[in-house]
């Protein structure tokens, strides 16, 4: 757990002026944040309550019936468990806190989205969103008391809030990577959910299954669909005389052609230059072409990228020996 500016002794003394001599281990794994009826449930009065949470009080209230036994900022962890409590007992946490939780690449939001059954009448609250929903999934419990729902569920509940279709791909592209759920998990998420604002799921996933594993391809496969040119494989495994080449971003077999997305990132550390000169070292001397593309690049000057693919393709041809997994 994560407490702040010395929270975890404030709490024990709190807690230590509660009726009970019984040890509250649930408001230790609630984080010190509990609801209106668990405080009167432990023996408190509602006026012990209401002078807990009046300016100058105790406590602090987080939403509406929802306090927290400390003063000061609150920890996120301790923002969740305040949504859950609000949100009812059958409630999960989805969207992109979820993804966080997950470790699953996501914007920065303010706002902690929450499913509860269809039949429960809880409004969004603060910074609380409530989806009410017939398909409430499995959850999954983090530290005994945080719900959360599936990798799966959460990409699919986040990217339909997400106008950007950028920031559609990375959340995609990041949960199919780190294989915190499949594509055939998301298209069966993208099947049962509502039809509303699943265009960006939709799009990411064909292009997740064609092989795009980043924003910048995403891009790049984007400029070459509008441009009217040969689609290459993406991320296609070359082979030189059957046995492995190497994994290269695009191909054009007909031509001989790679284009390789190089992104800053992977090019910081001497070690990484150093395989990456090696690598294309090891292509070109098969007699495969290849062109190097910065996502700079895609942003700032797509005309001239087309161009050289275009001469490239105009000039090149088969090479003799490579053959590729998806040709096997």
């Amino acid at each position: 757990m994560t407490w702040r500016r010395g929270s975890l002794s404030v709490l024990a003394a709190n807690i230590a002026r509660m009726p009970s001599r019984e040890e509250p281990v649930w408001l230790l794994l609630q984080r010190g944040v509990l609801s209106r009826q668990q405080a009167l449930s432990w023996g408190l009065s509602p006026g012990a309550i209401r002078s807990r949470i009046e300016p100058g009080g105790a406590w602090q209230t987080l939403l509406p019936g929802v306090y927290q036994v400390t003063t000061g900022l609150s920890a996120p962890n301790q923002l969740q468990m305040a949504a859950l409590l609000y949100a009812g007992s059958a409630s999960v946490i989805t969207g992109v806190s979820a993804l966080h939780t997950h470790m699953i690449r996501a914007p920065q939001v303010s706002s902690i989205e929450v499913l509860v059954p269809h039949e429960r009448k809880r409004r969004s609250c603060k910074f609380v969103v409530v989806h009410r929903t017939r398909r409430l999934p499995t959850r999954v419990t983090v530290d005994y008391a945080l719900r959360f729902a599936p990798p799966a569920r959460a990409v699919a509940d986040a990217v339909r809030g997400m106008s950007k279709q950028s920031e559609v791909r990375a959340v995609v592209a990041s949960a199919v990577q780190q294989r915190k759920c499949s594509i055939t998990d998301l298209a069966k998420e993208l099947n049962a959910g509502p039809t509303r604002g699943s265009a960006g799921l939709r799009a990411a996933l064909t292009e997740v299954a064609a092989g795009i594993r980043s924003v910048p391809e995403g891009d790049f496969r984007q400029l070459i669909i509008k441009s009217g040119l040969p689609q290459p494989l993406f991320n296609e495994t070359l082979l030189l005389k059957g046995q492995f080449l190497a994994i290269v971003d695009a191909w054009w077999p007909e031509a001989g052609l790679v284009a390789e997305i190089d992104s800053r990132e992977w090019h910081l550390l001497p070690d990484d230059w150093e395989k990456t000169m090696a690598r294309h070292a090891r292509i070109t001397a098969t007699g495969i072409r290849v062109i190097h593309i910065s996502p700079r690049q895609l942003r700032t000057e797509p005309a001239r990228v087309l161009e050289n693919i275009v001469n490239a393709l105009r000039t090149g041809g088969p090479v003799p020996g490579i053959t590729s997994l998806a040709a096997a």
